[in-house]
């Protein structure tokens, strides 16, 4: 059975009141709370809002139950009235297996992206694939041959959704945010604009309304909660891949320039360092006594932990200023010992 997009509205919207306990749903309601949603979707052809009828409540209660899901769903009758509820109130369709046609919508999709493999702005591509074909059992294999990094009690996961949501819809939100310094949380009126991984961590870039900063980063797992405002969302000009051309992780100041940096890498570091480059601004020259490698970027905070990273395989060279800073750190850190 196909499933299109205002079925899986329909659905989705039925999922979450089946799975609320907080009330009790009669056929009635259910279809209030379908029609609701859907009232901000327009039919084209009499360009009044979406809605449906009993009937098709029925077929779509159907759907959930047996036809496209295998949903618990308990009917508790009450007089005349009949209730709707999952016997199980932690069941989601959200949380269920695919069913064959969400596996032959997802394949049909994979093909469609295997045809950008080899093409140079879409390397990502190659990895993806087999992560989603392997995680989602869309191959048949007898035990898991890959495995990816992941912080599974990473605290910031769920509000990569409402982020992401929030940025695609243009939404300006009120985010109750405690930074590591601040003993107690606070309220922020942002505008976001780009959600970054780096280091198994997630991070939202946007507008401060209080700091008029356009490029105001929070770490997702330092956030208590996220509210929608009323407050008219700024849209940005910023290119955000551009942006993070000049440096490497997440941290920039406003006045940061672009600085040549030149390192020293050992014999045994060289194949690593040549094979994954660390910024994509690399040159690389092979010397008698090892590899000289020049790049291009914004000196920060991460930078100077990926150098500390490679230990004694490793020598700023230029310019003075950041081999001081380099330097500094190590000495420090010799001092704890």
């Amino acid at each position: 059975m196909s499933i299109n997009k205002k079925a899986q509205i329909r659905y989705l919207t039925l999922d979450k009141c089946l799975r609320n306990r907080g009330r009790l749903w009669t056929w009635e309601n259910l279809l209030d709370a379908v029609n609701d949603v859907l009232s901000e979707e327009i039919n084209p052809k009499t360009k009044l809002p979406m809605k449906i009828g009993k009937t098709q409540l029925y077929e779509d209660l159907k759907d959930l139950e047996y036809r496209v899901y295998d949903s618990p769903i308990k009917r508790d009758k009450k007089g005349k009235t009949i209730y709707y509820s999952y016997e199980d109130p932690n069941f989601s369709i959200q949380n269920a297996p695919l069913n064959e046609t969400e596996t032959k919508q997802l394949k049909s999709a994979l093909q469609v992206l295997s045809r950008f493999k080899g093409i140079p702005q879409f390397e990502f591509i190659n990895e993806i694939i087999p992560a989603i074909e392997s995680k989602l059992g869309l191959v048949s294999i007898e035990r898991e041959v890959m495995s990816f990094e992941n912080n599974l009690d990473y605290e910031g996961s769920k509000f990569i959704t409402p982020l992401f949501n929030a940025i695609v819809n243009k939404r300006s939100l009120t985010i109750e945010y405690q930074d590591f310094k601040s003993p107690l949380p606070y309220n922020i009126a942002f505008h976001p604009y780009y959600l970054k991984q780096y280091n198994n961590r997630w991070f939202v870039f946007g507008y401060n309304e209080f700091t008029k900063n356009e490029y105001w980063n929070m770490a997702l797992d330092r956030i208590k909660s996220i509210e929608e405002s009323k407050v008219k969302y700024i849209i940005t000009d910023v290119d955000w891949e551009e942006y993070f051309y000049d440096f490497i992780g997440v941290t920039k100041k406003a006045n940061d320039e672009l600085v040549e940096i030149k390192l020293w890498f050992s014999p045994s570091q060289a194949p690593y360092i040549v094979t994954k480059p660390i910024h994509p601004t690399q040159k690389s020259k092979n010397t008698e006594d090892g590899l000289e490698v020049t790049i291009k970027v914004v000196p920060n905070y991460e930078l100077e932990k990926l150098i500390l990273s490679f230990g004694e395989t490793v020598k700023v060279l230029s310019p003075k200023s950041f081999q001081k800073t380099i330097l500094g750190r190590i000495n420090n850190s010799a001092g704890l010992y």
